[in-house]
């Protein structure tokens, strides 16, 4: 890995349920963005211990989870722009209306469907959702993401299944 990388762990809808196996698939991740429907916020913590988390809450996350994160988060990692969002807000988005949404955004992650998605929109802005790290709704079983961040080139990503 090139010192100048960045590895990023992608988790979403997680509902109380963190699987053994996303603290073997993150051993080696920098940071942490998970994209809502986290449980109860003892969670963060248990990821925490593995990488600095960036997190948005979901709409099943309670009061205690909303007082202290938000519903939408943007910030800025190896030069690339991150938006992280949930996506209830658009009910069950699709990565073209993200992009609407958060046009200057270059790597855009979400949940909500529970369903894993990798797409490149507009030949530059990565969508990623990592489907459920939790409770399986859609029939893919457990995934998260793996995202690799360098200066100069487009994301390399890819869905682990748990």
């Amino acid at each position: 890995m090139a010192e100048t990388e960045v590895r990023l762990g992608v988790i979403a809808d997680t509902h109380g349920r963190l699987h053994s196996q996303v603290f073997d698939v993150f051993a080696e991740v920098d940071h942490i963005i998970h994209a809502g429907d986290i449980g109860p916020a003892d969670l963060i913590t248990e990821l925490q211990a593995l990488a600095p988390v960036t997190a948005v809450y979901g709409n099943t996350d309670g009061f205690d989870v909303r007082t202290w994160l938000p519903q939408v988060a943007r910030f800025e990692l190896d030069g690339f722009i991150i938006v992280v969002t949930h996506g209830d807000q658009f009910a069950s988005p699709g990565p073209m209306v993200l992009h609407e949404s958060y046009p200057d955004a270059e790597i855009i992650v979400y949940g909500h469907t529970h369903r894993a998605l990798l797409e490149l929109v507009d030949r530059t802005v990565t969508v990623m959702n990592p489907g459920s790290a939790g409770a399986d709704r859609s029939g893919q079983g457990a995934t998260v993401g793996i995202m690799e961040l360098e200066p100069g080139i487009p994301p390399r990503a890819r869905i682990v299944q748990l």
